[in-house]
Parts: C-alpha cells; sequence; structure tokens
C-alpha cells in the first residue's frame, strides 16, 4: 500500500510540474472562452487544425476543460 501512495504522489507532483511549466491562456475578452487568436498568444505553434480538433463541441471556441486537455495532449505543442 505504502508503494501505491508513493508512487501516485509521484505521479501527481510530475503532472504539476508539467503543467506549471505550461504558458497561461488568457481570456482577453472576458467571455470565459479561448478563441484561437487568445491561444495562439500563449502558445504561437497552435494551428486552426489543433484548435478545431480540441473544440469538442463545435462552438468555435475552447471552454476552460477543452483547453486543459488540448494543452495536457500538448496539442499546441511545436511538433
Amino acid at each position: 500500500m505504502k508503494k501505491i501512495a508513493l508512487a501516485l504522489a509521484a505521479t501527481l507532483a510530475t503532472a504539476g510540474a508539467a503543467l506549471a511549466q505550461a504558458p497561461e491562456v488568457k481570456d482577453a475578452d472576458g467571455n470565459g472562452t479561448f478563441s484561437l487568436t487568445e491561444v495562439q498568444a500563449a502558445y504561437p505553434s497552435a494551428t486552426e487544425e489543433a484548435f478545431k480538433a480540441a473544440d469538442t463541441d463545435a462552438s468555435g471556441e475552447l471552454s476552460a476543460d477543452e483547453l486543459a486537455k488540448a494543452v495536457e495532449a500538448k496539442s499546441f505543442d511545436a511538433k
């Protein structure tokens, strides 16, 4: 049981460090969602194709959840 707890703690620490290094996307217009332009301000290599793939509800904007999933999946990192 101790080994599982230690492995979980190590995993969480690693994930936290990775997220801490990710640039913050600012909601410049304050509408509660993120446009391609707002995403590209933090991730200049973000393509329209990657943005549309992350926009799972096809709203034309990313919700905070969609953005978090895309960042976690490294969808906007330069390939």
